[in-house]
């Protein structure tokens, strides 16, 4: 049974961050052979993991379990959250912890998926996955939530006003009643531009730029890979066609030897049957030969008798 596309796109999202570009491409062409022009521009405009989200990514799909105790863990916080603000009691403690031990979990099997893809996990790498993933504890299970193992860029945490709940309606304590509840939602916060300092954006731009190198120093490594192995290719091709050659000569110059055995096989059997015909008719002569004179003997000896007689 073919698989969907959506599970062909999941599998982009599990795949050596270094393969992704081309796996991509590869599947943005094959939706356009099968006639889904619509699926296979979504997927063109599929962005490229950073390494941090492509890490959290890694996270959600061989590490399920610690990943979704995070997530209940940061919709138990964020329900605690919501009654509180509605004057009801909740425990905040429980949900917290939980959510601080499946984070602790989640950051040292984030190290070691860095190290067993040959990436560094440096402190700011590690820093960008430890937020992306509170991002993802704090949305919680909402529909609107960054979808887990498909990000392609950090996550950053909502802002307080994005927690807030119903505020039930009661008696203040001078007997006024307080106004009608007002829904604020849970919605994916917009990016919107900040104002930063100089000091900001000169960080940013060598955060940026140090980025690009290590982007391109992978780039470069990758096609010095790959341009060792297509050499590495070559000689064992050439190799490949020296040895296929002499093979064929020697297995032609063995046709050639077997020919010309068969044809002395053939000459030498056809001798040795003459040479026993030979034998056979000398074999015969001589049998005559001994028996004539064995007539001549017994000639002799009647004669003899006759004489004395």
């Amino acid at each position: 049974m073919a698989k969907q596309a959506g599970d062909e796109v999941d599998q982009l999202f599990q795949i050596p961050l270094s393969e992704f570009t081309s796996a991509r491409n590869t599947l943005t062409a094959k939706l356009k052979k099968e006639g889904d022009a619509e699926r296979a521009d979504r997927v063109k405009t599929l962005g490229k993991p950073s390494i941090s989200a492509w890490v959290a990514n890694q996270l959600y799909w061989r590490q399920r379990k610690p990943f979704e105790r995070l997530l209940a863990a940061g919709e138990q916080f964020r329900q605690a959250q919501m009654a509180q603000l509605g004057g009801r009691s909740a425990d905040l403690r429980a949900p917290l912890e939980a959510r601080r031990e499946a984070l602790g979990e989640l950051t040292g099997l984030a190290a070691e998926v860095l190290r067993n893809a040959g990436h560094p996990a440096s402190p700011d790498t590690m820093r960008r996955v430890t937020t992306t993933l509170e991002a993802l504890a704090t949305y919680g299970e909402q529909p609107d939530a960054p979808q887990p193992g498909r990000l392609t860029a950090d996550v950053d945490p909502p802002g307080f006003e994005a927690l807030a709940a119903l505020v039930p309606r009661g008696i203040d304590r001078v007997g006024h009643r307080q106004t009608p509840p007002r829904v604020i939602p849970f919605n994916h916060p917009k990016p919107q531009p900040r104002k930063r300092k100089t000091s900001d954006d000169k960080e940013e731009a060598k955060r940026q730029e140090a980025e690009r190198r290590a982007r391109e120093v992978e780039a470069r490594k990758e096609l010095r890979e790959a341009e060792l192995a297509l050499a590495d290719a070559k000689k064992t091709a050439a190799r490949a066609r020296a040895e296929m050659k002499t093979a064929a000569a020697r297995a032609k110059a063995a046709d050639k030897t077997k020919t010309a055995l068969e044809s002395r096989f053939e000459k030498l059997t056809a001798a040795a049957e003459a040479a026993r015909q030979d034998a056979r008719r000398v074999a015969s002569h001589a049998e005559e030969a001994a028996q004539a004179v064995d007539d001549a003997e017994r000639a002799v000896k009647i004669a003899r008798e006759k004489l004395k007689g």
